[in-house]
């Protein structure tokens, strides 16, 4: 019984995991003989748009015209990176896929809380 309570939260965990990434192992980072559970691009996705949240919690931004482009343009180059690679021009490595992940997220977080604080404003 509890076994199967294990293998049904294992495959939850596992379909919900690949919903949020592809988590294929040679572009995940590993320690020892674990595997993280995303990408290296996703984890910077991940820590630098989680970093972005929590300073615009602690700190006021003022969202113009300027900071949504820059927005767009940091998504950039993970788009040409992860672009390239997908259409089989080149093989990205982990780090370079990390450093526009970080770029990315940053990006994305910038995007996401200015329409929030659009939204806000419209309504």
């Amino acid at each position: 019984m509890m076994y199967k309570i294990f293998y049904y939260l294992h495959e939850f965990y596992d379909v919900f995991t690949h919903c949020i990434c592809h988590r294929i192992p040679e572009r995940s980072f590993k320690i020892g003989n674990t595997y993280f559970p995303v990408c290296a691009r996703c984890t910077g996705f991940y820590i630098s748009a989680f970093s972005y949240f929590l300073y615009t919690y602690l700190f006021y931004v003022e969202y113009d015209l300027k900071l949504i482009l820059l927005g767009f343009l940091l998504l950039i180059p993970a788009i040409m990176d992860g672009g390239s690679q997908f259409i089989g021009f080149r093989e990205s490595n982990n780090v370079l896929r990390l450093i526009t992940g970080i770029f990315g997220g940053l990006g994305l977080g910038i995007l996401i809380k200015s329409l929030k604080f659009y939204l806000i404003l419209i309504f």
